[in-house]
């Protein structure tokens, strides 16, 4: 027998959405062969009279009454990611479903256990979080924590306390609030912002960490999901974000600076004293001449930047192109993380403070050895500390740019008043690296 279905009956909005006429077609009880397109009015349905096509018609239905559509996104979307939201409103709808008495444990065909066992074995941490959200308060939910015991079953415990965080943000809050489709102050329907925004903004969070894969990072993974709580490790940098150029102020033409090196010929002994110390007896002065170098500095909560050194810096060195880098834990790619503090003798006015956590140091280094001309040094301050785009310490990115400074003969200095030096020497030795933490450590064993 087929049902007759009707979306223009479906009232009580209250975002001013029009109402008109609907395109009613066709669709089944397995998963994603069921939608709602607001914007085009096509409804994709199954139409067989049963128990289970009766809540999958609920469901959708359920999305043309409460969920959200926008002509333009509001501001206040683009803190969250996009597949965050819509998972997010998904769990909301078969939330509201079982508030009102359908019966959501017929939201199941069979394929979850099977499907989730296959993202967990790959790894896919994103997948697999998100397809909890789709399934949570179904019938699917307990197939779904099956295929993960199954897949990688370190993931169990963490994603439950994920599962028991989102039912904390909803379970207090009323059904006709969570469905309220008036419009508040940030231009967003008031039950999709109290409800899906909050579950969304703890899904970017877990989507930009790292799965946990043993029993410390569950235990880290498990605080970071209350409120106010530090993110959990990410074990990958950001991306690199420049500012917009700085201000600045001419310091002095830049030209090549001269400056010498020791040599085996010349016509002055400026070394004597190498005679008796080097075995390649260089004790004369060879005039070379330098742009400056590349300069990067750490500019995380641990360091800081002296205006004074930095123009001193470039009065010595008029052509080192000086660069700094601080990254906010957590940023989506809002918030600019690296900025050019000084280039071609001209130093920024009032150079920025950092944004709290390194989180680029590998990928801004990457820039500066990119970036250099034949022979020119790089030197970098720093504490030798680098972080993830979450700000937590990883061995694999410590090895990661362990690795740059050996290849690239960088130089590390803990601050500006060794930069000029540092410019004109040659890298340090193994032992020297021992003052700069983590990074240095690896360094001096090699």
């Amino acid at each position: 027998m087929r049902s007759n279905v009707f979306p223009e009956l479906v009232t009580g909005r209250r975002d001013g959405l029009e109402q008109g006429r609907w395109l009613v077609e066709g669709g089944s009880t397995r998963r994603g062969q069921a939608s709602c397109n607001l914007r085009d009015r096509i409804i994709e349905i199954p139409l067989e009279d049963s128990p289970t096509a009766r809540v999958v018609r609920a469901h959708e239905l359920m999305h043309a009454r409460v969920s959200p559509y926008f002509e333009e996104h509001p501001p206040a979307l683009e803190e969250v990611d996009l597949q965050a939201l819509n998972v997010a409103d998904e769990f909301r709808v078969n939330y509201i479903l079982g508030r009102i008495g359908f019966d959501t444990a017929l939201l199941r065909d069979g394929t979850e256990k099977a499907g989730t066992k296959l993202a967990a074995e790959s790894h896919d941490w994103n997948e697999a979080v998100c397809f909890m959200l789709a399934v949570l308060g179904t019938g699917a939910e307990k197939d779904f924590f099956s295929g993960i015991r199954m897949g990688r079953k370190e993931w169990g415990a963490p994603l439950r306390a994920l599962r028991k965080q989102i039912y904390a943000l909803i379970d207090p809050i009323e059904t006709h609030t969570i469905s309220d489709t008036a419009i508040g102050e940030h231009s967003l329907p008031r039950g999709y912002e109290l409800t899906v925004m909050p579950i969304a903004r703890l899904l970017t969070r877990v989507l930009q960490s790292r799965a946990p894969s043993n029993s410390h990072e569950a235990r880290l993974f498990e605080r970071s999901l209350h409120p106010g709580a530090k993110r959990a490790p990410s074990g990958r940098f950001a991306e690199i974000l420049w500012s917009t150029p700085l201000a600045s102020k001419k310091i002095r033409e830049q030209r090549p600076v001269k400056n010498y090196r020791a040599s085996q010929t010349g016509a002055t002994m400026r070394y004597p004293s190498r005679w008796v110390t080097d075995t390649q007896r260089r004790t004369f002065a060879a005039k070379t001449r330098t742009g400056g170098g590349i300069v990067v500095i750490d500019q995380s909560g641990s360091m800081d930047i002296d205006s004074l050194e930095l123009k001193r810096l470039i009065q010595a060195a008029p052509g080192a192109l000086v660069i700094g880098y601080s990254h906010k834990p957590g940023d989506r790619g809002q918030t600019p993380n690296a900025w050019v503090l000084a280039e071609g003798g001209r130093v920024a006015i009032d150079p920025p403070s950092g944004n709290i956590g390194n989180g680029v140091d590998g990928p801004v280094l990457r820039f500066a050895i990119s970036s250099r001309r034949r022979g020119e040094p790089i030197v970098w301050v720093c504490d030798g500390q680098v972080t993830d785009s979450n700000d937590h310490p990883d061995a694999t990115l410590n090895e990661e740019v362990a690795h740059l400074v050996r290849a690239n003969a960088i130089r590390m200095v803990r601050g500006l008043a060794e930069v000029h030096r540092a410019l004109r020497t040659s890298p340090p030795t193994s032992a020297a690296y021992r003052q700069f933490g983590r990074v240095g450590a690896i360094l001096s064993k090699k």
